[in-house]
C-alpha cells in the first residue's frame, strides 16, 4: 500500500481546511504558529504485520477551526504493510525503509503547509497534489460524527458501499472512526473487513499459569453467595473439577473427581478442555447479572475470554458459551467502551459473515446489543434475530417468533429435513436447495418485511441428564421467563405470529395466557395476528406416559411430567387458553404428525396424535412424517413450507400492504 499518501493525505487536507477558513487578514493571525503537528511514536511488530504509528496532536487549544475539520484531541492512526516475516534476519533493514519512506511523506506535508501559509492571498491549493477521492473519506469520517443522526447513518451506510478504495482509505476509516461509527460498520452487510483494526495484543498469561488456571481464577473472583441454584451448581462444579484437575496435572495422572458424572459422559475428551467448558458455563450464567459483568470486565475477562475463543476455533461448543458471554455482556451499555477497546467488533464483524448459523446469529446478537443508534431492542441470552441480521433500510412490519420444543434448540429445530446428510457442494451453494435453517433464509428472502426471532432453551426429557440437577422448571416457569425477554425485544410493538414445534406450543399458549392479565402486556395481545402448530400435545402426548411408566431408567423431568394426559397443568392451560381465545380473531394453523418416532435404536413412538394435537380452533392438517421431522421441510417447494408461507402471507397481508 502507499503508506506516504495515507499520511500525507490527511496533514495536507487538514492544512487545506486551515487555509480555507484563514483566507482574510484577521484570520491569518490566528495561524502564526502550529506546532507538534507531527510525533512519530515509533514501530511496532506484531501478528505478522509492521504497524508504523504515528499520531496527529491537537493545535494549540487558543486556537478555534471555523471549519471544525481538525479534532482537537489525539488521534492515532496506523500505516499497514502487509506480509512481514517474523524472522528479524529475513527483514532487516525493513523497517528502517519503511521509516525513511513516512519521514519523506511528513517533510512533503510540512512543506506543502509551508506553501499554503507563505501565501494567503494567492490560491494555496494550486501548488499541493491531493486527489479529490483523498478529501472525501475524511468528509466521511466528520459527517459520521455529525450531532444529526440521519447525516450520521447515511455517512456509514456511504463507507460500508465503498468497494473501490485502496488499501489505506478502508485503513484510515479504521484507524480514526468513532465507537458508533465502528459498530455501525460492522452491522452493515457490505462492509469490507479492513475496516476494523486487529484486536489489540492480549496480555501475557502469569508464570507458571495456563488459560485453564486463569479462567477458574476469574470465576472464583466472582461473588458467590445470593445465587440462583444453578449459578451456583455450575460455579461449584467448575471450580471443584478444576482444582482437581490441575492437582492432577501436576501429579503426572489423570483422576476423576467431583461430580463425576459430567467427565464420565465426555471420557475421551482432553480434560481441561473439558473443565473450561464447566467453567464458561458458569460464567454464562454469572454474565447474566449485570454486577457480575462489571466484575468480569474489571478483572481481565474479555481478554482472556478472546484468548479462548481463538485457541478454540474448532470448538463451537466452546465458542457458542464465550459469544453468550460477550453478548450478554453487550446489554450492559456502560460496558460498551470496554468491549470496543477489546477488539472484540472487528471478531464480531468477522463472524456475522460466517456461513455458520450459530456464529452469525450470536455475533448478531451481541453488535445489535452494542447497536445503540439504530436499535431500541435488547436481546437477552436465548433471544435470537434470524432476520435482518444487519441494519437495513427495508422497513420490518412483523414479527414471526419460532419456539421449539422438548431438546429443541433455536436453530437445529428448524432446519431442513436430512440436512445432516451428506450434500453437493452444488446444492450448498444454492440455499433454495439446501439451508440449515428455513426461517433464516427460505422465509426471510419471501418475507423480507419481516424480523424472524428464533428463541432457545434448556430442556430434558430426564433429571438424569439434565444440565443442572437443581432446575425444576415448569411451563410456567419458563413462559413467564421467555415472555419477559420476548418483551424486552420488541415483541409487541408490531404485529406477531407465533410459530411453534411440540413443547413450544404450550409455552405459547401460556405466555398468551399470562400476558392477557398484565396491563404491561397489552400489546402483545394487541398485536397477536396467528398461530402455527406443529404437533403441539394440547391434550398430552404419549412420550410422557411412556417416561413414566420406565421411570426407574429415564427419571422424567418436570416438563415431560407435565406432558402427561392426566396432568393438571396441562388440562387447565387448554381451558383457560380457549376461554381467552374466544373472542379473539386469532388465525391458528394446526400440523401433526401422522408417523411414528424412533426413539434409540429399540423405541418406536407416535408421540402426538391427531386428536391431542387438535386445539380446537383452526385447522388441522395431518402429514406424513414423524414427530422430528413435522417442522423440517424436506424442500422449498414442499407443501409444509408452501403451507406456512401461505398461513404467514395471508394472515399478515393487511399489515404488510401498510
Amino acid at each position: 500500500m502507499d503508506s506516504k499518501m495515507s499520511l500525507a493525505a490527511y496533514c495536507v487536507i487538514c492544512c487545506r481546511r486551515i487555509g480555507t477558513s484563514a483566507a482574510s487578514p484577521q484570520s491569518l493571525a490566528r495561524w502564526r504558529e502550529i506546532r507538534n503537528i507531527i510525533k512519530f511514536t515509533g514501530s511496532l511488530i506484531l501478528g505478522g504485520s509492521l504497524f508504523l504509528t504515528y499520531e496527529v496532536l491537537a493545535l494549540k487549544k487558543s486556537l478555534t477551526l471555523d471549519t471544525q475539520v481538525v479534532e482537537r484531541e489525539k488521534m492515532k492512526s496506523y500505516i499497514y504493510v502487509h506480509g512481514v516475516s517474523l524472522d528479524k534476519r529475513e527483514n532487516h533493514g525493513f523497517a528502517y525503509e519503511a521509516r525513511k519512506e513516512v519521514h519523506k511523506a511528513v517533510r512533503k506535508v510540512l512543506a506543502a503547509s509551508a506553501k499554503i501559509f507563505r501565501s494567503p492571498f494567492a490560491d494555496p491549493f494550486s501548488t499541493v497534489d491531493v486527489e479529490d477521492h483523498e478529501c472525501a473519506v475524511w468528509l466521511l469520517l466528520r459527517k459520521s460524527r455529525s450531532g444529526d443522526r440521519t447525516a450520521r447513518l447515511e455517512a456509514v451506510q456511504e463507507m460500508s458501499g465503498a468497494h473501490h478504495w485502496q488499501d489505506y482509505q478502508y485503513r484510515i476509516i479504521a484507524q480514526a472512526c468513532d465507537p458508533r461509527t465502528l459498530i455501525g460498520l460492522a452491522r452493515s452487510k457490505e462492509s469490507d473487513l479492513r475496516f476494523f483494526l486487529p484486536p489489540p495484543p492480549l496480555p501475557s498469561l502469569k508464570e507458571d499459569s495456563s488459560i485453564e488456571e486463569e479462567l477458574r481464577q476469574l470465576l472464583a473472583s466472582l461473588p458467590q453467595t445470593d445465587l440462583d441454584e444453578c449459578i451456583q451448581y455450575f460455579t461449584a462444579l467448575a471450580l471443584n473439577e478444576s482444582s482437581q484437575s490441575l492437582a492432577a496435572q501436576k501429579g503426572g495422572l489423570w483422576c476423576f473427581g467431583g461430580n463425576g458424572l459430567p467427565y464420565a459422559e465426555s471420557f475421551g475428551e482432553v480434560p481441561s478442555a473439558t473443565v473450561e467448558m464447566f467453567c464458561l458455563e458458569a460464567m454464562v450464567k454469572h454474565s447474566e447479572i449485570s454486577t457480575h459483568c462489571d466484575k468480569i470486565e474489571a478483572n481481565g475477562g474479555l481478554q482472556l475470554l478472546q484468548r479462548l475463543y481463538r485457541l478454540h476455533k474448532d470448538c463451537p461448543k466452546v465458542q457458542r458459551n464465550i459469544l453468550r458471554v460477550v453478548g450478554n455482556m453487550a446489554l450492559n451499555e456502560h460496558l460498551h467502551a470496554a468491549i470496543v477497546r477489546s477488539g472484540w467488533v472487528s471478531l464480531m464483524a468477522e463472524a456475522l459473515k460466517s456461513h455458520h448459523i450459530m456464529e452469525a446469529s450470536h455475533a448478531a446478537r451481541t453488535l445489535a446489543n452494542l447497536d445503540r443508534e439504530t436499535v431500541q431492542e435488547k436481546y437477552q441470552d436465548g433471544v435470537y434475530v434470524l432476520h435482518p441480521q444487519c441494519r437495513t433500510s427495508q422497513p420490518i412490519k412483523a414479527d414471526v417468533l419460532f419456539i421449539h420444543g422438548l431438546m429443541g434448540a433455536a436453530f437445529k429445530t428448524w432446519r431442513q429435513q436430512d440436512s445432516e446428510r451428506a450434500v453437493s457442494e452444488e446444492a450448498l451453494e444454492d440455499e433454495d436447495r439446501y439451508t440449515t435453517c428455513w426461517p433464516k433464509t427460505w422465509l426471510a428472502r419471501d418475507c423480507p418485511a419481516l424480523r424472524i426471532i428464533s428463541v432457545e432453551y434448556d430442556t430434558s426429557l430426564s433429571d438424569w441428564r439434565a444440565r443442572c440437577p437443581t432446575e425444576r422448571k415448569s411451563i410456567a416457569f419458563r413462559s413467564d421467563e421467555l415472555l419477559r425477554k420476548l418483551r424486552a425485544a420488541g415483541v409487541g410493538d408490531r404485529p406477531v405470529i407465533w410459530v411453534s414445534h411440540s413443547m413450544g406450543g404450550l409455552l405459547v399458549k401460556k405466555m398468551l395466557v399470562e400476558a392477557s392479565k398484565k396491563p404491561e402486556m397489552s400489546t402483545v395481545i394487541n398485536n397477536t395476528r396467528g398461530m402455527i402448530f406443529y404437533s403441539v400435545p394440547h391434550h398430552g402426548s404419549h412420550l410422557a406416559e411412556y417416561s413414566v411408566n420406565v421411570r426407574y431408567l429415564l427419571f422424567p423431568s418436570l416438563e415431560v411430567k407435565e406432558l402427561s394426559k392426566d396432568s393438571p397443568a396441562l388440562k387447565t392451560l387448554q381451558d383457560d387458553f380457549l376461554e381467552f381465545a374466544k373472542d379473539k380473531n386469532f388465525q391458528v394453523l394446526n400440523f401433526v404428525e401422522t408417523l411414528p418416532t424412533y426413539i434409540g435404536s429399540m423405541i418406536k413412538l407416535h408421540i402426538v396424535p391427531v386428536e391431542s394435537a387438535d386445539l380446537g380452533i383452526g385447522d388441522v392438517i395431518p402429514v406424513d412424517v414423524n414427530h422430528l421431522n413435522i417442522c423440517k421441510p424436506k424442500r422449498k417447494d414442499a407443501f409444509l413450507y408452501q403451507r406456512t408461507l401461505q398461513f404467514i402471507r395471508e394472515t399478515l397481508a393487511k399489515d404488510l400492504e401498510n
